[in-house]
């Protein structure tokens, strides 16, 4: 296993680890998000870059895009609840409420 590889998968797994384990507020679940994303996006990068192709050009960008839109919907969704429910933890948020 490289370095890089090892560097990108440690990346992924102490995002998904930090999501699963630390749940208490939405920030710290979407940063956690956010970290996932950001190592997929660099991981893809780099595979482009290996593969020395202009085919995969564009699904790092891609993912970049759906990143960006990811973030922008639950910034959204933390200022909203925030609003309501007066703070941000997620033990707080009752999923069945319409």
């Amino acid at each position: 296993m490289t370095l890089t590889l090892f560097t990108f998968a440690s990346m992924f797994m102490l995002g998904l680890a930090g999501l699963t384990f630390h749940r208490t507020h939405l920030l710290s679940a979407l940063l956690c998000l956010e970290g996932i994303m950001l190592s997929i996006f660099i991981a893809l990068s780099l595979w482009t870059l290996q593969l020395d192709s202009n085919n995969f050009s564009a699904s790092p960008l891609l993912l970049l895009a759906f990143s960006a839109c990811e973030a922008s919907v639950g910034l959204a969704l933390l200022v909203a609840t925030a609003r309501t429910h007066g703070s941000d933890r997620i033990n707080t948020l009752n999923l069945l409420q319409c």
